[in-house]
């Protein structure tokens, strides 16, 4: 009889709710539903700032020609229940500056992903938009979800970075997944499980601590420095199978 080797028991395991309709408070953003009135204009005002349009350039849609162009599509995301998307509020002064949603939501799996993320440059390398990232995967690892996801085109160097930045690690690439803009798509798979999240909930912390703020108002310490030792390594899985 063959040994046939089974992954462990997931005891007790409860479904995890579904996001929409959720606001994610933090201490100098909020994430609130995506809302075409009310986000429209600020959102279309922080994305021309990006004045050769590369933010883009990895998505499947955009750029817009104008606000009313712009509001249009919002409007038709805005009360989807997957992707569920926020706009990123700067709390500074109530501005809209960015958007990202959770996207392939599967409580029976306990899996969730984040994606859609567009950036302004008001956004850009700013400790706003990583405690907005900490504020999605925060919400999704203390709900009970699982397995957190990054998914994004593998030619975009800047996405794969910033994933790993986060914590997430690298898993591999998937051949020829999908066309988009009526180009090949080879996509990279990151992803977080449950079990890492207290170690990077802490590094979260020690990155957005006022102590890590310098004179000049950067970070003294790196999130990626903070985060490196935690990714898993893909040397660690068995493929003696193959021999």
């Amino acid at each position: 009889m063959v040994d046939m080797k089974l992954d462990e028991l997931v005891p007790d395991f409860v479904q995890p709710p579904r996001p929409n309709g959720i606001v994610l408070e933090g201490d100098t953003v909020r994430l609130e539903p995506l809302d075409a009135a009310n986000h429209g204009e600020s959102l279309f005002a922080a994305n021309a700032l990006d004045k050769d349009g590369q933010n883009w350039t990895y998505l499947p849609y955009g750029p817009f020609e104008n606000v009313d162009q712009y509001s249009a599509w919002l409007r038709s995301q805005q009360d989807l229940n997957d992707p569920c998307f926020f706009a990123i509020v700067r709390l500074s002064d109530n501005r809209a500056i960015g958007v990202a949603s959770y996207l392939r939501i599967k409580p029976a799996d306990g899996s969730i992903e984040v994606g859609h993320i567009n950036y302004s440059p008001l956004l850009q390398r700013t400790l706003q938009g990583t405690e907005a990232m900490y504020l999605m995967m925060r919400w999704a690892f203390e709900n009970g979800y699982r397995r957190y996801e990054w998914k994004c085109n593998a030619l975009n160097l800047r996405s794969r970075q910033a994933a790993q930045r986060l914590g997430l690690s690298y898993e591999g690439v998937f051949r020829q997944a999908t066309v988009s803009k009526g180009r090949n798509r080879n996509t990279a798979w990151f992803a977080a499980i449950d079990s890492e999240w207290g170690a990077l909930e802490t590094c979260f912390a020690a990155y957005l601590s006022p102590d890590n703020i310098g004179k000049d108002g950067r970070p003294l310490k790196p999130l990626s420095k903070l985060t490196r030792p935690l990714l898993y390594k893909v040397d660690n899985l068995d493929f003696s199978c193959l021999n």
